[in-house]
């Protein structure tokens, strides 16, 4: 199994590869391209957009923007995200329908072996993250590698999200616990 699959499989993988290694080194220079585009030149930021994500559909976002890989975003139809965001898209992050995000949200796949020794071998892992229809992440929050967050949903701003979200809720803090039912 290569180390590609491995990190795709959510097993430990060495991010040292060779191959993600160029992997990564082309979606970096690829937000390099996208966060010193003129502003205004919004066909060229759609067209380097397209060449990072999986989406037919067209999304706004702010520079600065950072990923990993790119091809591991799944992005839905009507998404925005506000300046500096950051995707470490080590495993899938799947973006539902109408999902905003504002500034600084960083959404993370990638983890670390609590194990010291493979730590300090380089290993690392990744989990999915799926983010439903019409959620809305307020500013500075953090998505953490395996949760999901239902649809309809709104997590507040600064939130630490390290367990799921149900759909319909509004939560908040850290850890980001649900504070009420959305109507």
């Amino acid at each position: 199994m290569t180390e590609k699959e491995k990190m795709l499989s959510g097993k430990l993988y060495l991010a040292t590869d060779e191959e993600l290694t160029k992997e990564r080194d082309y979606a970096k220079k690829l937000c390099y391209k996208f966060n010193m585009t003129d502003p205004s030149d919004y066909n060229r930021k759609k067209e380097i957009l397209k060449k990072l994500f999986r989406t037919d559909e067209d999304c706004t976002i702010e520079p600065n923007f950072y990923c990993d890989y790119g091809y591991n975003i799944i992005i839905g139809k009507n998404f925005y995200a506000n300046h500096n965001c950051v995707i470490l898209d080590v495993n899938t992050v799947e973006i539902g329908d109408n999902v905003f995000l504002g500034p600084g949200v960083q959404i993370c796949t990638a983890s670390h072996p609590i194990d010291l020794n493979e730590r300090v071998r380089g290993f690392e892992y990744g989990r999915p993250i799926k983010i439903g229809d019409s959620v809305w992440i307020g500013a500075g929050a953090i998505i953490i590698a395996g949760v999901e967050i239902g649809d309809n949903s709104i997590i507040g701003a600064g939130s630490i999200v390290t367990k799921n979200i149900p759909l319909n809720v509004l939560a908040a803090g850290n850890p980001c616990r649900v504070i009420r039912e959305l109507l």
